[in-house]
């Protein structure tokens, strides 16, 4: 299999055990995070602190300590934002939507030719215009 990048959702669902991911979907990270190719991108980190602070998510400790916990449990490697990846993120062939962050993820999947690994149904559709590879949750 290839280099993944972790969607911020999945990414959520898989350290906190949910159901939400199929067996399969759980043993490609567990296997991707094994083989050291699961990434995340830098504004999953800023999602998540979001989430947490509109309290859309409910984590177990203060939400800075829990990053940096399954960070280093599961050996993910953040991605930053590159010069690369900005540029990438504003000028995305095809169709997509604004959001700032789900740009900003397609395009660090897109520069470090990276599947990811996401629910995004629009993410998908993109995906499957043969922008970017993507494995669906």
């Amino acid at each position: 299999m290839s280099k993944v990048l972790i969607d911020t959702h999945t990414w959520i669902w898989y350290v906190s055990g949910s159901k939400e991911l199929s067996k399969a979907v759980h043993k490609a990270i567990t296997d991707a995070l094994h083989e050291h190719r699961a990434y995340l991108a830098a504004i999953s980190l800023w999602e998540i602190c979001m989430l947490d602070k509109k309290r859309r998510i409910i984590l177990e400790m203060p939400c800075l300590e829990w990053i940096h916990q399954f960070i280093d449990l599961t050996h993910v490697q953040i991605l930053p934002l590159t010069p690369e990846i900005a540029n990438e993120s504003c000028f995305l062939p095809g169709e997509f939507h604004e959001d700032l962050a789900d740009r900003l993820i397609m395009a660090t999947a897109r520069v470090e030719r990276l599947t990811l690994i996401t629910r995004d149904e629009r993410m998908i559709d993109y995906g499957k215009q043969k922008y970017a590879s993507i494995i669906k949750v």
